[in-house]
């Protein structure tokens, strides 16, 4: 029997507001029930999900601005941000060599930024999860945050994000070949 006649003929439920649902019929119909605000991907992954990647450019001379150095202080490019956009996205739309191999889900280090001393102090504290992954970051310093994680408000203008001389992916890098 194939995978897919297997998931089919699988019953997956839950209880949502003290009522038991069915995901997969959930699912496969439109909305006869109702989950309010869950969906059957927030019910099957424990973590948040991110929405990363869905940047839209200010018009020239509008948004905050964000300077993107290498690791031996060459400026990279200048560029301009919405409010609520984050590094990570920003140095992909604008063609800025930061990995992000986890795609924003702090599952890696990849897009390790470290950035100017008086915008660091402006941010809120890294979360538990986002420390753990910085330890395994190349080069940390006093002032290095996960580029996903780091959401532009109007106080980080002219905020300098530096890129480190090498990234870990812990997957590629740590990763041992098997033998078949």
């Amino acid at each position: 029997m194939s995978s897919f006649r297997i998931l089919r003929s699988m019953r997956m439920s839950a209880v949502v507001h003290d009522r038991p649902i069915h995901l997969l019929d959930h699912w496969t119909r439109s909305n006869s029930q109702n989950l309010g605000n869950l969906s059957l991907r927030s019910w099957l992954h424990g973590s948040q999900i991110q929405r990363h990647g869905n940047v839209t450019r200010p018009d020239p001379g509008t948004g905050i601005k964000l300077h993107f150095k290498d690791s031996k202080g060459n400026l990279l490019k200048t560029i301009e941000a919405n409010e609520g956009d984050d590094i990570l996205s920003l140095a992909h739309e604008h063609d800025i060599d930061l990995e992000g191999a986890c795609e924003g889900s702090v599952a890696c280090s990849t897009c390790h930024v470290v950035l100017s001393p008086e915008h660091y102090d402006l941010l809120p504290e890294p979360s538990d999860d986002e420390n753990d992954m910085l330890d395994m970051a190349f080069g940390l310093t006093d002032t290095s945050r996960l580029g996903c994680q780091v959401h532009i408000t109007r106080e980080l203008d002219e905020m300098t994000a530096t890129l480190p001389s090498a990234t870990r992916n812990m997957f590629v890098d740590g990763k041992k070949p098997t033998h078949h």
